[in-house]
């Protein structure tokens, strides 16, 4: 397919997402990284942005939890281009029954090219580069080309 650059600005939008079992630890992420990830415009699934509330002062946008649907609301702003980076602590241990949507989640941000961490250390590597607070140029699929050819 061929692919169109896509500028991701210095301010990102980032979505936050945990399973039950990896919502303790992606909350200590955040609380440990609040003030860096303050600078940022965040939005999480219902229970996970529902407990960031609680525990920090940081603005968030709350989707519906991930089983009613939030990570497919995700999913259609990461397609929107209006998701940068997706921080998915997700438990690869346990079967959830939306897993099929877990699954489409990592898909879409797989096509569309966008940075994920799916635990800890990958959030860790990717809050300390340094393309974390600049503008980034970024290779998308071209849909409006995909779209022209197919009719």
């Amino acid at each position: 397919m061929k692919t169109v650059t896509r500028l991701m600005p210095a301010i990102k939008r980032i979505a936050l997402v945990a399973h039950d079992n990896c919502k303790p630890e992606l909350l200590q992420w955040i609380q440990d990284n609040q003030t860096r990830l303050s600078r940022h415009e965040l939005c999480a699934t219902g229970t996970t942005g529902a407990l960031i509330n609680q525990m920090t002062n940081l603005q968030i946008e709350r989707m519906i939890s991930g089983p009613m649907g939030g990570d497919q609301q995700i999913g259609a702003r990461i397609s929107r281009g209006d998701i940068d980076i997706l921080i998915f602590f997700w438990d690869p241990l346990n079967a959830v029954p939306h897993d099929p949507d877990v699954k489409a989640l990592l898909r879409i941000a797989s096509v569309w090219n966008i940075p994920v961490a799916t635990n800890r250390a990958c959030a860790e590597f990717l809050l300390a580069s340094p393309l974390f607070d600049q503008e980034v140029a970024l290779e998308i699929p071209d849909y409006q080309d995909y779209l022209q050819r197919r009719t």
